[in-house]
């Protein structure tokens, strides 16, 4: 909702139009010939040529003729030889002689601060002499620098001289130092002079441009431009402090070198497949680096030339109007050049922006190759555009077309972003694009492009399924029509014969063995002739396309049933054929399950190669895991997967938009996604079924009337939470119980919504409008933003809408912030007549902050563009916020949710099986949780998986956002002690107990000073990195305490662990200095801890730990009153008072005093 989409691609102009001429743009000063015509521009001046003394000089009385004739004998140079004098004839007039003429001698040839210059001229009537220089650089052109006039109306007809100062810019003529800090490079510099009659517009006070076109006697000459690191420094009389001497002297003469940078630019490396939805790869350019390719792009906006080849391979032409292949979006959302699309009848549609704002577009004689891998090169020059496709491996020309046209196009590619696919606006193809390259201010051949197809082997895989799938196809297309054709005649002929009927619907189907395939065929497929024996194909649809469809869903539930046994897992290999033949059936499902089981050797041999396949083809036909699969590995760029922001996002993005229009979907196999740990004891004994005991107790409490538990059980029901089955039916009955029977302001409103919606009872507006107010007037926040959803949908009053939504949102509601974002978005907020998607923007972020689904992906879509100035662009945060919406989905929650009952009923295979289905997804609970039944079951873990199962989802674990800290611990051990084929690293082990420690995890810091204990050094940057400063820790003893200090610091916030105390108490008491009995805690302090320790009796302490007399036997005796003040008041008092404090029995804490001095303690060196 509010989305604006760009100007709709406009029809294809005809190809009648010719190739405008292209060439260098005529310099911007040039004289004009009596008459109006044009002079030819000058040529270039030669480089390297040498000034001379004098200063070439033109005969006043030169003959009338074109400047070209004047200097076919000349060659200028860079300095006076090159000053060239031309007579212009003006417009005929009875006053004019024609004897004026100017020149002027240089006295120094280059450009100097201060350049004296002779200027030598005649004028027949009462004058004004003009002088001008005009400096061009790489970035601009013709600007004045220095500009002098003055009059003559007394000497006529008599030649005259004037010495004239000309200065220059210091930047021009000066080296950069600490006051000139950028010195300017300067390509020409052109003094250049002329005369005006005063009595024929030249006058003093006109324009300088005006007085030109006036000009009677003109002339100029080029002066030598010196480098910038040849030039002299300037005296600026100043003396510098020494640190700003000293600083600037360490960057002087230093030579700034351009960066290494070309203008090719992959846009695409890896194999990307589209699933003709509105979800593509957004790609943005910057300005170049270099100067010099930053100055030719600039100069090349109104005249493009560029290049794109591009792989493709194409399922289908496009079901649309138009699908998008690759087009330009600018920054106003529209679209620019190029814009490429693909037609229905399989044309190319090339959209152009031209330079006066209109839109122009072409499309091409020849069709596009469907189910073959070729490559599309499109170039553009000027006006000019070649269109070629080439197909194998030679790359033979397939199609070859040149389009020309006069206008000019508008062509700038920092100023929007590109899309490759789908996007908001349009749809993308059907099929696989390949690598793409784009060649930024090159026009090239196809034989000059390098763009090879580099997964060769992925490429060639997609091609072999495709055709495999084809087969497939027809296959089942024939069998299933033949048999519905016999079918149906009976049906016909005995439609009232209840007997036959019967028979048929009971009876074992008839098999045909008539069918026209060979035998050859029939061996290749063996279990898809089974399977369809075995089927029931009556209730199949009669749609060639549905029904093949559907024989792919029974294949795949036939074959997910085997897994699903005691022993499913050594069911694999068995069921690995009809899975395939599910997919090529277009049931995707299957299409990932092959994938996760390639890719993970799950009781198959390993085989990244078909893992890929599999999960592209998954992707392509738009299947949630697949495709979130595909988006996870981009996004770490793990399993051979390249890691590609933009590419992920791609993928995630398909899965977030359809999340929400999932979650209203009352059909489908979907739960609610929830956190649960397999290592959560407490939140494992809650969860249940319909039948479960805390299922049938809510029940009970809400039949009883419990406001309470109507609620939460018509939201378990509703969204299928908590272990029970998705029930939309049931859950609106609890619904109505509680809002006509309670006054309970949430489960009105509950009720409220689903009256609006009709979702899964008849709609009735008059009623939910009088619940909404009765919930509203409770104070409930979700009402009054409701109110607001009502006037804006029903009534179209954007005034009271935006009423209820502002004070909702005060309230703090996110889904009032986001709607009144669709308000700017659209342009229809009260009072504000433009749309203001900074505004919106701002709402969205909000709306996001708090959870909200669509602004979540607002932002992540602003992020991925950077077209908004509030959300600069970060391809890693959009996917950060586009993957935490796809891991809402329902499909993904059913998967999970299966493989917790599993987890639950004790079946280990079902249970690995699904956590291995969701983990690959990229969802970080399903991941540790895989890990954990692998820690529980090693066996099983060993027996059916081809990867190190612990190490490999523990570690992708916590390279995710929000990991557990117990993972990094875990990582953090395996690290530690070495796992399996993976050697022991103590540094990266160091590294996750730090962040384990910096998440809150007293473990971490426990875990970091027993490894300062035994010898490990902490690196400083892990010390600064927990905000350790080793300055003020200067040795290993204070760096623990203050270890030990903060673990015991957090972790009395969770629940002390009593050898953790016991390692700090050891340490304190190893490292405490000998102290008296007159250094004792305070008395209150001791009445306070004497009654914890009734009746304690330890052993003696002199054959235990004797090393320190004054202090062992107090503590091994429970006298903790003894206790120095001096290190352990501060640390073991709290220590000791926590862990056994007034909660604890007395039993316990004696209990607890064992393990700390019996279990843990080690004896004194």
């Amino acid at each position: 909702m509010g989305a604006r989409a760009p100007g709709h691609p406009i029809f294809a102009a005809s190809l009648s139009c010719r190739l405008a001429p292209a060439g260098l743009h005529p310099p911007r000063w040039h004289p004009r010939r009596a008459g109006g015509g044009r002079i030819p521009p000058d040529p270039h001046p030669i480089p390297g040529s040498r000034l001379s003394l004098v200063a070439l000089r033109t005969n006043p009385a030169a003959p009338k003729g074109s400047f070209a004739e004047l200097s076919k004998n000349v060659v200028p140079s860079l300095g006076r030889p090159t000053s060239l004098t031309t007579s212009v004839t003006p417009k005929a007039e009875q006053s004019v002689a024609y004897k004026d003429f100017i020149y002027f001698t240089v006295f120094e040839g280059n450009v100097r601060n201060v350049s004296e210059v002779s200027v030598e001229y005649l004028c027949s009537q009462p004058c004004v002499v003009n002088l001008e220089a005009v400096v061009s650089s790489e970035f601009r052109s013709s600007i004045p620098v220095y500009k002098k006039r003055w009059k003559n109306e007394k000497h006529l007809h008599t030649s005259r001289t004037q010495i004239v100062h000309v200065k220059f810019p210091s930047i021009m003529v000066y080296r950069d130092d600490y006051f000139i800090r950028h010195s300017i490079s300067v390509s020409a510099v052109i003094l250049r002079a002329w005369i005006t009659h005063k009595y024929s517009g030249g006058d003093l006070n006109v324009k300088w441009e005006e007085n030109l076109l006036h000009a009677v006697a003109k002339n100029y000459t080029l002066l030598k431009t010196v480098p910038p690191f040849e030039r002299p420094f300037k005296d600026h009389q100043v003396c510098l402090e020494w640190n700003m001497d000293y600083i600037w002297n360490l960057r002087a003469n230093k030579i700034p070198q351009c960066p290494l940078e070309n203008d090719v630019v992959t846009l695409l490396g890896f194999l990307y497949a589209s699933s003709g939805e509105n979800t593509g790869i957004v790609k943005k350019f910057l300005r170049f680096h270099n100067r010099e390719l930053e100055a030719t792009r600039r100069q090349r906006i109104d005249y493009p030339v560029f290049t794109v080849s591009l792989w493709l391979y194409l399922l289908h032409y496009c079901k649309a109007n138009l699908c998008g292949i690759l087009y330009f979006v600018d920054s106003n959302e529209m679209y620019g050049t190029p814009s490429v699309f693909l037609t229905e009848e399989g044309h190319l549609h090339i959209q152009m922006h031209l330079v006066k704002g209109e839109d122009l577009a072409v499309k091409t004689k020849f069709t596009m190759p469907l189910k073959e891998w070729f490559r599309l090169d499109i170039s553009f020059n000027g006006g000019q555009i070649i269109v070629t496709t080439s197909i194998g491996q030679d790359l033979e020309s397939y199609h070859n077309q040149t389009i020309s046209f006069r206008e000019d196009f508008y062509y700038n590619d920092t100023a929007g972003y590109f899309i490759i696919g789908g996007s908001r606006y349009v749809a993308g193809i059907e099929g696989f694009f390949g690598p793409l390259k784009y060649y930024r201010l090159h026009t090239l051949h196809p034989t000059q492009i390098f763009n090879a197809l580099l997964e060769k082997q992925l490429a060639e895989q997609i091609k072999s399924y495709y055709e495999r799938c084809a087969q497939v196809q027809e296959i089942v297309s024939m069998y299933t029509s033949t048999v519905q054709q016999g079918g149906g005649r009976q049906e016909a002929c005995d439609l009232q014969n209840s007997y036959l009927d019967l028979k048929l619907r009971y009876e074992s189907p008839s098999t045909c063995r008539a069918f026209p395939w060979e035998k050859e065929l029939k061996d290749q497929h063996p279990g898809l002739f089974q399977a369809l024996l075995e089927m029931g194909l009556w209730t199949v649809p009669r749609n060639q396309n549905e029904s093949v469809l559907e024989i792919g869903r029974r294949i795949f539930e036939k074959a997910v049933k085997r897994l699903s046994t005691v022993d499913g897992l050594h069911q694999i290999s068995s069921v690995v054929p009809f899975l395939m033949d599910s997919s090529c059936c277009g049931y995707h499902k299957a299409s990932y399950y092959l994938a996760v089981f390639y890719e993970t050797g799950l009781n198959v041999p390993r085989d990244q190669l078909q893992g890929m396949l599999y999960s592209l083809v998954g992707g392509q036909g738009s299947e949630r895991l697949s495709s979130m699969n595909l988006g996870y590995k981009h996004y770490q760029g793990i399993d051979n997967y390249p890691l590609d922001w933009e590419l992920s996002y791609a993928y995630y993005s398909n899965i977030a938009t359809k999340t929400p229009l999932d979650q209203h979907t009352l059909q489908g196999d979907q739960a609610y996604v929830e956190t649960i740990r397999l290592k959560d004891d407490e939140t494992l004994k809650v969860q249940t079924k319909e039948d479960g005991d805390v299922f049938m107790w809510l029940k009970h409490e809400a039949t009883r009337g419990n406001a309470a538990a109507q609620q939460r059980l018509a939201q378990m029901l509703f969204w299928g939470q908590q272990g029970v089955a998705k029930n939309p039916e049931a859950a609106i009955e609890w619904y109505a119980k509680g809002a006509l029977e309670t006054e309970d302001p949430a489960l009105i409103y509950d009720y409220a919504i689903v009256l609006f919606k009709g979702q899964g009872v008849k709609k009735n507006r008059r009623l939910a409008l009088e619940l909404m107010k009765k919930a509203a007037s409770k104070g409930l926040h979700q009402a009054v933003n409701g109110l607001g959803w009502y006037y804006h949908k029903f009534k179209k009053n954007y005034a009271k809408a935006a009423k209820y939504w502002l004070k909702a949102e005060e309230m703090g509601n996110p889904d009032a912030s986001y709607n009144l974002g669709v308000l700017y978005l659209d342009g229809i907020f009260p009072g504000v007549p433009e749309r203001n998607q900074t505004l919106a923007g701002e709402y969205f972020h909000k709306a996001a902050q708090g959870g909200h689904i669509e602004g979540t992906l607002w932002c992540s879509l602003y992020y991925i563009t950077g077209n908004l100035e509030t959300f600069p662009r970060d391809p890693e945060k959009a996917v950060v916020w586009a993957k935490h919406v796809a891991e809402k989905n329902g499909y993904l929650g059913h998967v999970i949710r299966k493989g917790l009952n599993a987890y639950l009923e004790g079946s280990w295979h079902e249970a690995l099986l699904y956590y291995v289905l969701a983990a690959e997804t990229g969802i970080e609970v399903s991941q540790t949780n895989l890990a954990h039944i692998c820690e529980e079951r090693p066996d099983l873990a060993k027996r059916y998986l081809g990867v190190n199962c612990v190490w490999r989802y523990y570690n992708f674990s916590v390279f995710q956002i929000g990991a557990p800290s117990f993972a990094y611990l875990k990582m953090g051990d395996l690290y530690y002690y070495g796992h399996q084929n993976q050697s022991q690293d103590l540094e990266l082990s160091v590294q996750m107990y730090a962040q384990a420690a910096l998440d809150g995890d007293s473990q971490g810091f426990f875990n970091l000073a027993l490894l300062i204990e035994e010898g490990a050094i902490i690196p400083h940057h892990i010390l600064d990195f927990l905000e350790i400063d080793p300055t003020i820790h200067s040795n290993n003893i204070s760096i623990l305490q203050e270890l030990y200090e903060r673990g015991f610091c957090w972790n009395f916030r969770a629940g002390p662990n009593p050898l953790e105390v016991a390692s700090f108490l050891c340490f304190s008491w190893r490292s405490v200095p000998i102290c008296s009995k007159q250094e004792v805690l305070e008395p209150k302090q001791r009445g306070v801890l004497q009654p914890l320790f009734p009746g304690l009796a330890l052993p003696s302490p002199a054959a235990h730990l004797g090393c320190r007399p004054t202090l062992c036997p107090d503590l091994l005796s429970g006298d903790l009153s003894a206790v120095c003040t001096d290190r352990l008041d501060r640390a073991v008092f709290p220590v000791c008072f926590r862990l056994l404090g007034p909660n604890r029995e007395p039993e316990e804490s004696q209990n607890l005093m064992h393990q700390l001095f019996h279990q843990s303690c080690k004896p004194c060196p």
